[in-house]
């Protein structure tokens, strides 16, 4: 039976001249006389736009959607323009055991809004059901949300672009650097403070100077899409820093913009790109911040409930929760999907954008028969023409079930790959067996991605991101030390795999800062000599620390925020940074477009990799086995590649990587091959800025390996006559 709509609580506050419109695009679509606006519900029972004054404030005008076309409610007003404050109310019915939860009493935000204006105020009223009441979300709220709740802007489109081009960095160059938009420039000391922590302050010349001096290809950027705080974070007088929690996947969050336009987010990538620097956006498309059946209403659990979110087979009050945050979104309706779809495509078209890392990407992979490459988000992404040349990431994790997927997402994708982390993290720390385990890391990962012809790009390596320690506080803290996430240091994890050389936290004892040092000097140089992408987190080169936390979500203060103030140490590694970026990128047998095996080989017989014992021997099957050995030499034999991918050989494309995780030295044989005249030490992190003095070594003689250290020899070869080749 037909249920009967309600009359309007409300007092139209004024007439609006509303026409039909049409249903696409999805959003507030200006056309240069008027604004479309198109909603979907498969559910509703009417739709109100609500139109607001300047300041968001109070509501000028309202009125219903006359149109209801393939389950998208749309009108046009021919005197609407870009600025227009608008937000919508939604009816029918109030039935959470059913799944349905719409509240028209209840100010939502559009799913398309391409900007927001003004803040959520976490008040009672923002919820759909009555705060206290014993019924919990079964009980019905009629408070008026509008003034706790932001508004959306209509938005000009238009933005001249110039001459702007996509640098498109091949996979095999690319150098990714993590970071948060704000933290890394709110306390840069060259900017003006309005632009500290904003797009503008990104893109300014100073930073842009800065990123581009490092070597970095890529700037991947933590939750930019607008996004609300948690109520448990702000009764404690925190925030959401991180901004996993998005509640717009169109529009920029407005703590981000100094000017509040959406153009100078435009101008940002504009001046990166320029600089050659690609952008990469973190996303969050796997659940919202309207959490559990005791969230609040502010989008789409009041447009329809029962479409955007995964629900309970059994029991449609309650949603699945693969995400850990009470909700998740469901991408096996077409129109969350295409929700999805339109805002990639939005951030790629309008915002020139080069590439996404998906955040807990499984999640946005499962199917209702579980996570399936198959499915039909990985379809819906491999047939869109203008995702072909953007860089996709996943975070290959989350915590539904068979959740953890490192190494099955399809071709074309790159993964987080969390074991590199920990094994390297492991073996600098000096922990037994690792080895093997370690081979297989540093050659990008081969036993997990070398299928369906992906490539060693596949896994981004990384030994820190934004979510645990700090390079700093990996070498300085044992146990993390969350308490001003006043959880009772119950959060964050607990295994770090960090080693703090006997003092916990900082110190002024000199003998350990050179050690500390030096073993940041080791994880660096073993991610940029490794097989893959790699990614570096900002701040690392700049000895930046967090004082132990290692879950700094929630604390958008000096914990998180870059401190760019310099001692000597931090210049040190700042210009070792560069050097192993510069070496890396100079030495293309550290960018192998294939997986290492040992079965290809150059014309003379040399393997494309080699492992080698301190006694200049090629290791056996029994001496992995060795849980002790913590010393060993790699030979990377980039011309065997070079021969089959172009034809050419290339003379200075051999390098052998020492690495000796003990603490004392270790006597190694330098490998005494046929082809190798000399060998020439050309990185050694022994040396604070990673350039020892020259050295060359003839091959079968012995190179003290002092502990803790890496050393990179690049091989002169012998030409037909004996003579060496440089």
């Amino acid at each position: 039976m037909q249920r009967e709509i309600p009359a309007s609580p409300f007092t139209t506050t004024a007439k609006m001249r509303i026409q039909s419109g049409q249903p696409y695009p999805l959003g507030a679509t200006w056309d240069g006389k008027g604004v479309n606006f198109a909603i979907f519900s498969a559910h509703a029972e009417r739709v109100e736009l609500c139109l607001f004054d300047a300041q968001g404030t109070r509501e000028i005008a309202r009125a219903t959607l006359p149109e209801y076309t393939d389950e998208v409610w749309h009108g046009y007003l021919p005197d609407a323009r870009p600025g227009t404050l608008y937000g919508y109310r939604v009816y029918g019915p109030y039935e959470p055991k059913n799944g349905h939860r719409f509240n028209p009493n209840k100010l939502l935000l559009d799913p398309y809004a391409k900007a927001l204006t003004g803040r959520l105020h976490r008040t009672d009223a923002i919820f759909g059901y009555r705060v206290g009441s014993p019924r919990e979300d079964l009980s019905f709220d009629r408070r008026d949300s509008a003034r706790a709740v932001p508004k959306c802007r209509v938005v000009d489109p238009s933005f001249q672009w110039g001459d702007d081009r996509r640098p498109a960095r091949p996979w095999s160059e690319t150098i990714i650097y993590e970071t948060h938009m704000r933290g890394f420039t709110i306390q840069h000391p060259a900017l003006p403070v309005p632009l500290r922590g904003t797009c503008a302050g990104l893109g300014s010349q100073p930073v842009v100077d800065y990123l581009k001096s490092l070597g970095i290809t890529a700037i991947e950027l933590l939750p930019v899409q607008a996004m609300a705080d948690e109520t448990t974070l702000l009764e404690k007088n925190l925030r959401n820093y991180w901004g996993y929690n998005t509640i717009g996947f169109f529009a920029p969050d407005q703590r981000l913009l100094s000017t509040g336009l959406v153009s100078e987010f435009q101008t940002m990538v504009r001046q990166l790109h320029d600089a050659g620097i690609e952008v990469i956006l973190d996303v969050v498309y796997n659940h919202t911040p309207e959490g559990n059946h005791l969230g609040p209403t502010l989008s789409f659990r009041g447009i329809d409930n029962a479409s955007y979110y995964r629900l309970m087979p059994n029991e449609k009050r309650h949603y699945i929760n693969d995400t850990g945050t009470g909700n998740t979104l469901n991408l096996s309706h077409p129109r969350v999907l295409q929700m999805v779809l339109d805002s990639l495509h939005y951030w790629v078209t309008e915002m020139h954008v080069d590439g996404f890392r998906f955040d807990l990407a499984s999640a946005v992979g499962r199917e209702d028969h579980g996570f399936d490459q198959r499915g039909g988000f990985f379809d819906a992404i491999r047939q869109a023409p203008w995702l072909r040349n953007i860089k996709l990431i996943a975070e290959p994790w989350d915590i539904g079930p068979g959740g953890y997927q490192l190494g099955q997402f399809p071709p074309g994708w790159s993964e987080w790959n969390d074991r590199y982390r920990d094994t390297v993290r492991s073996y600098w720390r000096g922990d037994e067996r690792m080895l093997p385990e370690l081979a297989a890391r540093i050659c990008a990962s081969a036993d997990l991605f070398d299928h369906r012809g992906r490539r060693p790009w596949s896994t981004v390596n990384f030994i820190t991101a934004h979510d645990g320690f700090t390079l700093h506080d990996l070498v300085s803290y044992n146990d993390k030390h969350n308490e001003a996430n006043q959880e009772e240091n119950r959060d964050g994890h607990s295994e770090n795999r960090s080693y703090n050389f006997g003092v916990e936290g900082e110190t002024d004892d000199p003998a350990i800062i050179v050690q500390r040092e030096q073993q940041k000097r080791n994880f660096l140089a073993t991610l940029l000599l490794s097989q893959g992408t790699p990614m570096i987190l900002a701040g690392d080169e700049r000895g930046h620390t967090q004082k132990g936390n290692n879950n700094a979500y929630c604390q958008d203060n000096e914990i998180s925020w870059l401190d760019w103030e310099t001692n000597i140490e931090n210049e040190a590694l700042i210009e070792f940074l560069r050097r192993i970026i510069e070496f890396r990128q100079s030495h293309s047998a550290l960018r192998c477009p294939r997986f290492m095996h040992g079965r290809a080989h150059s014309p003379d017989g040399i393997k494309d990799i080699t492992w080698f014992t301190p006694q200049g021997t090629e290791k056996t099957a029994e001496q992995w086995q060795d849980g002790l050995a913590r010393c060993v030499g790699v030979l990377l034999n980039g011309r065997a590649h070079a021969v089959v991918t172009t034809g050419r050989q290339d003379n200075n494309e051999m390098l052998l990587i020492i690495m000796n995780a003990h603490n004392d030295v270790v006597d190694f044989t330098l490998p005494s091959l046929a082809a190798i005249a000399n060998w020439r030490r050309v990185v050694d992190t022994v040396d604070p800025k990673g350039r020892p003095e020259p050295m060359t070594i003839d091959p079968g003689q012995i190179y003290p390996m002092p502990g803790r250290s890496l050393a990179v020899f690049v091989a002169s070869m012998s030409d037909e006559g004996g003579a060496a080749k440089q």
